[in-house]
């Protein structure tokens, strides 16, 4: 069982309660540890749930369940063999209570406050986190206050308000709404239930990597969306104790996603400040332009020998219809967006095709009132969207400034050969929306005028979307 909670920069440990996300040292990220030598031989009992993890989870005496996790690992065949990978799997999380993997941390956060007597949870979500907790909540008794940002999906509202939670406005982003969910706990002394506030929920999380390695092993790949990024540490997090634990003997490289419109994560792997405009992406799960565990999310890709790469909105709802149309699954878009990038992957030789990969489905696309709105309104368009994604890439790349060939293709992230680049870029200069010029024997692209107006369109048909 993981002891008290340390810090991951400067190594000091904190008491385990209240469960606190920074060191008050050096404000560093704090995490509940496993002392290998003291756990020894581990054996987990019963069938496969939740709680089937226990002796790997933090101490708790009461239970809060509602049959969280033992969520199904369906072999992709068909969405396979159309990617042309013999061995993928989608863990699908929205088999959970909620229809969302943020059940599992809702599980151990309510029994935490049992333990100790909490009355009152209050929490900052743009979403699934926000339904989970309230219906935790609610089977136990417990007040739960819920701050959302404006832009929050209609179905996870709908799933607080049913639950009776009592709902906040604040902010355009989550980013923000965190902000006043700090303020507030410090000053109502409620019990502190955001995911990025909370360490206990890394731990739920982890078990899903519990799980896959039970039903499959360790996979070549496992890829996550990321938000926060605290999603993408806590896969890397429970494969790295199973195999310090000498349970598995290999880890799985991490690849983690963002959408094109808000990828502060993937754009701080990359080493890239190119600006693209206002952060917005219809993955409303994954709209959070301040990681708070960017680091987290950056040190299991980096040590996992993985990647990190962004989407483009079209590309998210073509893999959420692809998803559904040859497995039967309905995902939401930021669980979507892991397929999405698997064929990315594919393309430019991340991914090689004879490796097994794990897709994680985090949610239900029911919960996603603009992805049912967008299937009836704007299939044709959506489709045809995907295909010019590298296109306008290219364009906000070179809006900042002029760029070479190879220097286009570095910033891009190697995603797909030099050539393709070089396809994409004389098909622009066919149409009058780049120039060239040479300079120290390097070859130049320029954006016309024609160029940014092409762009300044395409951001006004995005804010009417």
């Amino acid at each position: 069982m993981p002891s008290g909670l340390r810090c991951i920069k400067c190594g000091g440990e904190s008491d385990s309660y209240p469960p606190r996300s920074s060191c008050p040292r050096c404000g560093g990220p704090l995490e509940y540890t496993l002392d290998v030598d003291k756990i020894g031989t581990v054996k987990f009992k019963g069938k496969l749930s939740f709680w089937r993890y226990r002796p790997l989870l933090p101490e708790v005496r009461n239970v809060a369940t509602m049959r969280e996790g033992g969520t199904p690992l369906y072999s992709a065949e068909r969405l396979g063999r159309d990617f042309g990978f013999s061995t993928l799997y989608l863990k699908d999380e929205t088999r959970n209570p909620t229809n969302s993997f943020r059940d599992r941390g809702a599980a151990l956060i309510v029994s935490n406050m049992m333990d100790f007597g909490a009355k009152t949870a209050v929490c900052a979500t743009n979403g699934n986190m926000g339904a989970s907790l309230a219906a935790y909540c609610a089977k136990y008794g417990i007040a739960c206050h819920v701050i959302i940002p404006r832009r929050v999906d209609m179905g996870k509202l709908a799933q607080m308000l049913v639950y009776d939670a009592i709902i906040e406005e604040h902010g355009e982003t989550v980013d923000d709404s965190i902000e006043m969910v700090k303020a507030l706990a410090e000053e109502t002394g409620w019990y502190q239930a955001t995911p990025e506030l909370n360490p206990l929920v890394i731990e739920a999380q982890k078990t899903i990597a519990f799980e896959v390695a039970e039903q499959f092993g360790v996979p070549d790949w496992f890829i996550i969306s990321m938000g926060s990024g605290g999603t993408a540490y806590s896969i890397w997090k429970g494969f790295r104790e199973l195999h310090e634990l000498g349970i598995t003997d290999s880890l799985p490289k991490i690849l983690g996603v963002q959408s094109e419109g808000c990828s502060p994560i993937v754009n701080a792997y990359l080493k890239t400040d190119v600006d693209l405009g206002r952060p917005f992406t219809h993955a409303v799960g994954i709209l959070v332009t301040n990681p708070r565990q960017k680091e987290l999310a950056l040190d299991a890709i980096r040590s996992s020998g993985g990647q990190a790469l962004s989407v483009s909105d079209q590309e998210i709802l073509a893999a959420e219809q692809s998803i559904a149309r040859l497995e039967g699954i309905f995902a939401e878009p930021a669980s979507a967006g892991t397929i999405a990038a698997l064929r990315r992957a594919a393309e430019g030789s991340i991914i090689d095709r004879d490796e097994s990969v794990v897709c994680l489905i985090t949610g239900s696309g029911l919960k996603s009132t603009d992805v049912l709105q967008a299937l009836s309104k704007r299939r044709k368009s959506a489709m045809l969207g995907a295909e010019f994604s590298t296109k306008e890439k290219i364009l906000r790349l070179l809006s900042s400034r002029d760029r070479y060939g190879y220097e286009i293709w570095k910033d891009l992230g190697k995603m797909m050969t030099r050539p393709a680049i070089y396809q994409h870029l004389n098909e622009l200069l066919a149409r009058g929306l780049l120039v060239s010029y040479v300079r120290k024997d390097k070859k130049y692209f320029k954006l016309t005028n024609r160029g940014r107006r092409v762009l300044k369109a395409i951001d006004e048909v995005k804010m009417l979307l």
